[in-house]
């Protein structure tokens, strides 16, 4: 087994209740934009845009919104233009952040992590200090009931991915980017269904959080930095205890 993937897993079970306020929407667009940008606005011909296209629709994103990302990457239509940067730093109890941003103002987006970090008691660390100990992946997360085991181990392995293990009622794929889009072309072309589908950042090792109040505390961080506009992804090492996290979400 290539590393965990928890809290990409929980990641998605925070996703419903994003998708409810519609935070997530401005995100994905900004991610279409980048990619249009990137591959070309043919969902066809630029495999990366194909999945966040149905990653938008499983959200119920607008058809719409999607058309007018795509059109913003392509130069169809007049948008800003977007920058990535990424800080990084320590929360309570050693816990690693990595904080992906896609910002027109560097200079706004910095005061506002910066200031998210302080009042949280967290510090911001040197580039590339959070960054080296975590790797970037794709992550599928599948229903156990979508396909038996060795049908998925099967369709997952020969398309290239790196790691299949079952966690709870899920199975999880671990795929390098490079072979993420063969994977998942793989996976609907024999017909099943995934959850949720990203390429991520996974740590290399976790921080256990078993205290309510203490991951209480850090869910409402990593909530206050996604709620800020320029926030993209927020990535961390911190495995919540499920009945704990339970208790946290409901906060």
């Amino acid at each position: 087994m290539s590393g965990h993937s928890k809290w990409a897993n929980i990641k998605h079970k925070k996703a419903a209740a994003d998708a409810k306020k519609g935070k997530i929407f401005s995100k994905l667009a900004k991610e279409i934009m980048i990619v249009a940008k990137s591959g070309g606005g043919d969902a066809s011909a630029n495999p990366s845009l194909r999945m966040l296209i149905q990653k938008a629709r499983a959200v119920n994103m607008p058809a719409d919104n999607i058309d007018r990302a795509i059109k913003k990457g392509t130069g169809e239509l007049q948008a800003a233009a977007l920058e990535e940067v990424m800080y990084e730093g320590y929360a309570s109890g050693g816990v690693a952040l990595i904080v992906q941003v896609l910002t027109d103002n560097k200079n706004r987006s910095a005061a506002e992590v910066r200031h998210l970090f302080t009042r949280n008691g967290a510090n911001l660390a040197t580039q590339g200090s959070v960054l080296r100990t975590f790797k970037r992946k794709g992550h599928i997360l599948i229903a156990a009931t979508a396909a038996a085991e060795d049908r998925l181990m099967e369709v997952a392995l020969e398309a290239g991915a790196e790691d299949l293990r079952r966690e709870d009622d899920a199975f999880v794929v671990i795929a390098e980017p490079a072979s993420y889009v063969a994977v998942m072309d793989a996976l609907a072309k024999a017909g099943i269904a995934t959850e949720s589908s990203e390429i991520t950042m996974l740590p290399e090792v976790y921080v256990p959080i078993a205290d309510k109040a203490q991951a209480s505390s850090l869910m409402r961080f990593v909530d206050a930095l996604e709620d800020l506009e320029d926030v993209q992804n927020v990535y961390t090492n911190m495995d919540i205890d499920e009945a704990v996290l339970a208790e946290a979400v409901k906060e």
